[in-house]
């Protein structure tokens, strides 16, 4: 329940496919991973910077 199945996520990939077309399909993918990786770098850097608080607040 509540998960993505494998019928769901070629329907999916149909759908993406029709909408943005093969040749734009490795745009899109690369846009995305850069989304990803920036947002886990965000979440990183937050962090890191919660610990720094924490730390001056300790001193």
């Amino acid at each position: 329940m509540g998960g993505i199945g494998i019928g769901e996520l070629v329907i999916i990939l149909v759908i993406v496919l029709l909408v943005f077309g093969p040749n734009k399909l490795g745009d899109v993918g690369s846009a995305i991973g850069r989304g990803i990786s920036g947002f886990k770098k965000a979440m990183e850097d937050k962090d890191s910077s919660e610990d720094q608080k924490k730390d001056d607040k300790e001193e």
